[in-house]
């Protein structure tokens, strides 16, 4: 697969990708554990057929500590055991908050997000599903492909 369109060779997508990364990267302060964004991050890849963003989070997780077996997982999360409940709320909301026009984010999950995270860590879980799932779209819209990506390529993206 060859990409339609490099946005990099927009001048204008270019300073968008740039700030869009930027914004991101305030994430890594919040207390939300790198390796859940990775988590969330990688679902919301997968939902959305995303092979660049499936395979930068997948390597990211990875790097960030996630064992092969729960990166297997992530797909089949419902229906393992590897997951605590929190997770579990957390790629909930994942879920949820990508595939809006089913029924959007439900009480039920919610509530089980209230009931893990503190108020900081569900505004960045937020922002993790919505920033990711713009991501997904303009790399699906483009035809970015998986498989070449090295975790820490972007970070010169934010000088």
């Amino acid at each position: 697969m060859e990409p339609r369109f490099n946005l990099f060779d927009s001048p204008t997508a270019a300073k968008v990708a740039k700030r869009f990364f930027s914004t991101a990267l305030a994430l890594d302060e919040s207390t939300l554990p790198k390796a859940l964004r990775e988590l969330v991050e990688l679902r919301v890849g997968q939902l959305n057929g995303c092979g660049f963003c499936v395979d930068i989070h997948t390597k990211e997780a990875a790097a960030a500590g996630e064992s092969a077996l729960r990166l297997n997982l992530v797909a089949a999360w419902r229906h393992s055991t590897v997951f605590t409940e929190a997770e579990r709320a957390a790629l909930a909301l994942a879920e949820e908050g990508t595939r809006l026009g089913d029924r959007g984010v439900t009480g039920e999950t919610w509530a089980e997000v209230r009931k893990h995270f503190d108020d900081d860590q569900v505004g960045a879980l937020v922002c993790v599903v919505s920033l990711i799932n713009a991501a997904t779209r303009m790399n699906v819209i483009v035809h970015n492909p998986g498989g070449s990506y090295e975790p820490g390529m972007f970070d010169r993206l934010s000088n």
